[in-house]
């Protein structure tokens, strides 16, 4: 069995994710998201969908984007 390297439950159905070159093992999709998933610079939010980047931060949506400033993003086509 592995170990999930998030919550250190030992699971026979552990899987690996490979990210920056470095191999993690998790029990979950969960754990996987919280250790893994960008945190949103103005709400906290973990993103776990494809949200949004300026400068190197990350954001959950335009609305978030703006609140901290950043001008021009846009989270879906017009």
């Amino acid at each position: 069995m592995s170990q999930c390297e998030t919550c250190g439950n030992d699971y026979d159905k552990a899987f690996q994710v490979t990210m920056g070159g470095k191999t993690h093992t998790y029990d979950s999709f969960e754990c996987a998201i919280h250790a893994l998933a960008p945190v949103c610079e103005h709400c906290g939010i973990r993103i776990v969908g494809h949200g949004l980047e300026s400068g190197g931060k990350f954001y959950c949506c335009e609305h978030c984007a703006e609140n901290n400033g950043v001008k021009g993003l846009r989270d879906r086509q017009n």
